[in-house]
């Protein structure tokens, strides 16, 4: 018995998908505040190049495509809380350091930006390997019924993790010095951690089923790239690999072009722009709920089938867009805060069913390999997010070099963005999510996967 695999059953009940979802609130909330604050501080406080703190999110991003390696060590480990902890701690420890490095900045800028860097790599490490093994966790322990809502909740928590650190971490950054800088971020890691910890203790059963040693499957490759190539020839693992990669970077290819695009072409202030940013928050929580409680009501059913919202989500996703792209021609007169509002109930409601169906997914094949899986796909989405904001940025410093004019820039972008959402939406069709639907490959390692 010693080497037969430990059966996973799907027994979270809805406390423990919400106590799951405060591991999701702690990781939120450390890095809202290594990927906002410290930016700002960076770029305003201490006048450092706007490229400096650009550079450091994408290195963390980067360093996440370590997730399907963390994946593969939690499948083979037969556990997902160890990692979920250390991998807590690790961000926990980066976020310390990243706020120190920006302290020590402003005395000594090369020794601190080398510690930023060191710092951001472990926030990378750390989200990747806590973030992927909360997802595969979830995936082995959750109902299918239950899938659509309890990524709605472990998101909306998410959500819920930026908005408190921003509002208590905000007040007692003031009157602002260095010193409390790293004072409040280092209060923040430690409660977040603390928070994880309570959170997910106990939380993980595994049983064993009887006669597992004949009827379960083998135990994944041990070899980390073997276990990557199987899970690459499962045609619907690639497809929803090339999926998430598409889709994400269509999702964040307007991040960081939405508040120029309504200055620009419709004159808003900063306030006001920001004011539009968060009725289009507003509208992301709203999708976000919808997908819950529909996803809870009707189940794998009509409106709670997740392969539907996807495919409704990135269809209303691109309308929205185009709507953006006829509001840089039509300019003043154009009903733009609805559109901004539908673009974020479409993507809110877009990413949490990509959430459920990737939890689907992952434990679709049996277990053994999930925590590969969503490490693959949880690659893939960090390269979209680095690009995205990148790439949307340049197409339009690009496109309005080219052009002259701001107009024509944003509704080209707006508009590539909009076909990129729907070839996201042609690629879901082939990743329905249903036991039968992945057929295994073959093992590389000449056996039965």
């Amino acid at each position: 018995m010693a080497g037969a695999p430990l059966i996973k059953r799907g027994t979270l009940s809805w406390i423990e998908i919400v106590r799951l979802g405060l591991v999701q609130a702690s990781l939120g909330a450390i890095v809202v505040l290594t990927t906002s604050t410290l930016n700002r501080v960076m770029v305003v406080e201490l006048a450092l190049p706007a490229m400096l703190p650009g550079a450091l999110v994408g290195l963390h991003y980067a360093v996440q495509l370590s997730r399907p390696r963390w994946g593969h060590g939690s499948d083979l480990g037969g556990a997902r809380t160890p990692w979920i902890i250390a991998g807590m701690a690790v961000l926990a420890a980066g976020g310390v350091l990243a706020a120190i490095a920006t302290a020590w900045t402003a005395s000594a800028p090369l020794a601190g930006i080398a510690l930023a860097v060191a710092a951001f790599v472990l926030i990378g490490g750390g989200v990747g390997a806590a973030g992927t093994s909360l997802l595969a966790l979830l995936a082995t322990d959750v109902t299918p019924e239950r899938r659509a809502p309890a990524a709605s909740i472990t998101w909306i928590m998410m959500i819920f993790g930026f908005a408190l650190t921003a509002g208590i971490a905000g007040g007692m950054l003031d009157p602002f010095t260095l010193g409390r800088l790293v004072a409040v971020t280092a209060g923040v890691c430690a409660a977040a951690f603390l928070v994880c910890v309570a959170a997910v203790w106990g939380v993980e059963r595994r049983e064993r089923a009887p006669g597992a040693d004949a009827a379960a499957p083998a135990a994944p490759p041990r070899d980390f790239k073997r276990a990557l190539k199987d899970v690459w020839a499962e045609p619907k693992a690639r497809t929803f690999t090339i999926f998430v990669f598409v889709s994400m970077l269509a999702y964040s290819s307007s991040d960081l072009i939405l508040e120029p695009f309504t200055g620009l072409v419709f004159g808003l202030t900063p306030g006001q722009s920001t004011q539009l940013a968060g009725m289009q928050h507003g509208g992301v929580l709203l999708g976000m709920i919808a997908v819950a409680v529909l996803g809870a009501r009707f189940g794998g059913r009509g409106f709670g089938r997740r392969q539907g919202w996807v495919i409704g989500g990135c269809v209303a996703s691109s309308v929205a867009l185009l709507g953006l792209a006829g509001a840089s021609l039509a300019g003043p007169g154009w009903p733009l805060a609805p559109t901004v509002f539908l673009l974020g109930v479409a993507n809110g409601g877009f990413a949490v069913a990509a959430i459920g169906a990737m939890m689907g997914l992952a434990a679709a094949d049996g277990p053994g390999r999930e925590g590969v899986r969503i490490g693959l796909w949880g690659a893939a989405q960090a390269i979209a997010f680095g690009l995205g904001g990148f790439l949307g940025a340049a197409a339009i410093d690009a496109t309005r070099a080219l052009f002259g004019e701001a107009t024509l820039a944003f509704a080209l972008v707006f508009a590539v963005e909009a076909v990129l959402f729907l070839a996201a939406a042609y690629l879901a069709l082939g990743v329905e999510e249903t036991e039968r639907d992945i057929t295994p490959a073959p093992s590389l390692a000449g056996g039965a996967p």
